[in-house]
């Protein structure tokens, strides 16, 4: 297949690209720097005077732009960062994908739309939350409308938190763990949502193909709360978690992104179950073997 990917210098877009040029797919990747080869083009995300004739002949298209959410505190700033780096490059790409009849367009999401959702279990069909991340998550799938309304094929990656030696939650925790630092977050009763990398790319290369579209929920079967999580990762460390960090210094250090940490959603991956997708890491044992192999 030709593809073009937006979004490939995080850590998902990184092992995506290397990924599919392994399995002998010709990628193109959209970057903001000066091009380096034939397999760059330059772009600039938030403009409108993308040239679409490069999407020309293509087979698919995969967005992942976006800042990351966890990045700093959300200063009205970086709120604002936080949507237009998602929304606006969505849109110009679902336009053009619309104008040059690419038949596929894979753009992110994540688990922000589900909020809070307590114990109650939630899939594809459930309502965005309003709240911030409800909201903005709401605003960027609805930019790739102009797609779907073209014919495409547009799957709506809902990502949850990754599984990966190098992944951004993985790094974050880890130095703390190491330290026997490492506990549960407020109650602990909240759920946390995961994948591993290598399902997550066997997901999406599945999705390349597969005739699914609309949103899906990218995270494993077995939903845990943050109180196993943490005690499991622990454990895959050789470390303790005996230590419980208080929900008002979280909110204290990060603001509203720390307080993020307290909110939980226990997706279910119903519609990849229901297109035939086999996970490889369908348990949290089984995905930080994966994740801290011995």
């Amino acid at each position: 297949m030709r593809i073009v990917v937006a979004g490939s210098s995080g850590h998902l877009g990184r092992n995506l690209v290397s990924t599919l040029r392994g399995e002998g797919h010709e990628v193109v990747t959209l970057v903001r720097r000066p091009a380096e080869g034939a397999d760059e083009i330059t772009w600039d995300p938030a403009g409108s005077d993308f040239d679409s004739t490069v999407l020309t002949g293509v087979d698919a298209v995969i967005n992942l732009c976006g800042a990351p959410v966890a990045a700093q505190r959300w200063t009205p700033e970086y709120r604002q960062e936080l949507r237009d780096s998602r929304i606006l490059p969505t849109r110009v790409l679902a336009r053009a994908v619309a104008e040059r009849g690419v038949p596929v367009l894979l753009n992110a999401s994540a688990a922000g739309w589900y909020g809070d959702s307590g114990d109650a279990e939630v899939d594809e069909h459930t309502p965005n939350a309003d709240d911030f991340l409800g909201t903005m998550c709401r605003d960027w799938e609805a930019a790739a409308a102009p797609a779907a309304e073209a014919g495409a094929r547009v799957v709506l990656l809902r990502t949850s938190n990754v599984l990966a030696a190098d992944s951004m939650m993985v790094q974050g925790l880890r130095p703390l763990f190491k330290l026997g630092l490492g506990g549960k977050f407020g109650t602990g009763r909240q759920y946390v949502p995961w994948i591993t990398l290598a399902d997550w790319l066997s997901a999406v290369r599945w999705l390349l193909v597969e005739q699914v579209s609309g949103p899906v929920n990218l995270v494993a079967p077995e939903a845990v709360t943050n109180a196993v999580f943490t005690k499991a990762f622990a454990r895959a460390l050789r470390r303790p978690a005996l230590i419980t960090v208080p929900g008002a210094l979280l909110k204290l250090i990060g603001g509203e992104a720390g307080a993020e940490l307290l909110h939980g959603h226990r997706m279910v991956p119903k519609a990849l179950v229901g297109s035939g997708f086999e996970f490889a890491h369908p348990t949290l044992e089984s995905g930080l073997a994966y994740t801290f192999p011995r």
